[in-house]
């Protein structure tokens, strides 16, 4: 039996998107698991979506006054300098408080301050990037922390080389064996068996490229005999819903949000999605066959990287978003209907896959308390 853990005090800051917020909540998870008395705070920006999912996922969450500048002039750049002094004095407030072990950074706003002003304490901290172009606020970072939990290799144009760990990103863990949740997906979104499934997600606040995609080529999927579990996000729901009642659309299941991801995968038999840096590590998990369509809408263009490492294994198929309206739909058509692809691709993709990446990750966190 291994000797369990003292109990830690750690603050977890970032967010913004799931993709700050998944792998942060999957790094409070995997430390409660190895010490289930350690306490834990989350750190957010006022007004972004971690102020509600962090709650729901059983974790408190304090916010600060922040965002980040427009690249245009507005009102909110004005007053960023005032919104990152607050922060950091309100940071310093909050580890004086509580008196954190160690900090931990997952990119976005928030983290820029808390782990500011966690460094200038001396405080352990650790940052984790997830995406193989490095954001703003861990490069920032990165020279303050300790240590630096990387998704890809080659990160060294980023960080200092002697900080990286090649640890994967950290997901949910009941991704792991959606192999085995197969026919409770099928039961949970109420779909036939016998009838090919093909799942579409956009990211936590969905795509429009995608979701206008799909609604174009919507008859020809179904025509096609597929099934369709597709994510719209919120502003696109009523379009999406509108087009399945005028279409009396029986195999179509339209959602702004997909609270159960696990049986989502589950019932896939195909995917598209955005290649965000959390997506591309759900999908190596969950080993599914893939045409990826990178958002040209972040920074230096990195889904388009994220992607190019699966496509140049063979382990994903890619569709730029100039291009979606036109290839998208035909795309994966073709691959729903050539299984032999299907199993190269899963083959290909499951390689890639780093299932302890939360453990590592954590494993760092208590080698530098320690």
């Amino acid at each position: 039996m291994p000797k369990p853990h003292r109990p830690y005090r750690v603050i977890i800051s970032g967010g913004g998107t799931g993709g700050h917020i998944y792998p942060a909540v999957a790094i409070a998870n995997q430390l409660k698991a190895v010490s289930p008395e350690s306490e834990i705070l989350f750190v957010g920006a006022k007004g972004r979506m971690e102020m509600t999912r962090v709650p729901e996922a059983g974790y408190k969450i304090v916010g600060l006054w922040i965002s980040g500048l427009q690249r245009r002039l507005t009102l909110d750049n004005l007053s960023f300098p005032f919104k990152v002094l607050s922060s950091v004095r309100v940071s310093h407030k909050i580890i004086h408080d509580f008196k954190p072990d160690a900090v931990v950074g997952v990119g976005g706003y928030a983290s820029g301050p808390l782990l500011y002003a966690a460094t200038a304490r001396k405080i352990p901290s650790l940052i984790q990037e997830q995406n193989s172009y490095a954001g703003i606020t861990n490069k920032l970072l990165a020279k303050r922390v300790n240590k630096v939990c990387v998704a890809y290799p080659n990160m060294e144009k980023f960080f200092p080389a002697e900080k990286l760990v090649l640890t994967g990103n950290p997901v949910r863990s009941d991704i792991m064996d959606v192999q085995q949740k197969r026919q409770e997906a099928l039961l949970h979104f109420g779909l036939v068996g016998t009838k090919k499934t093909i799942l579409v997600i956009g990211g936590s606040l969905g795509a429009r490229t995608i979701n206008h995609s799909i609604a174009a080529g919507l008859e020809q999927i179904l025509q096609a005999g597929y099934q369709l579990i597709w994510q719209t996000g919120k502003a696109y729901i009523p379009e999406a819903k509108a087009l399945e009642e005028k279409l009396n659309a029986q195999d179509v299941r339209a959602f702004d949000f997909i609270r159960r991801m696990d049986l989502a995968y589950a019932a896939a038999d195909v995917v598209i999605s955005r290649a965000g840096a959390l997506s591309i590590s759900e999908l190596c998990l969950a080993g599914k066959p893939a045409v990826l369509v990178p958002s040209p809408n972040v920074a230096e263009d990195h889904q388009t990287r994220n992607a190019m490492a699966l496509v140049e294994q063979h382990a994903a198929l890619l569709v730029r978003d100039a291009e979606a309206a036109e290839k998208l739909v035909p795309t994966a058509l073709q691959l729903a209907q050539d299984e032999e692809e299907q199993k190269r691709l899963q083959a290909n993709i499951i390689k890639m896959a780093r299932p302890n990446a939360a453990a590592d990750i954590v494993n760092e966190l208590i080698q530098l308390i320690k």
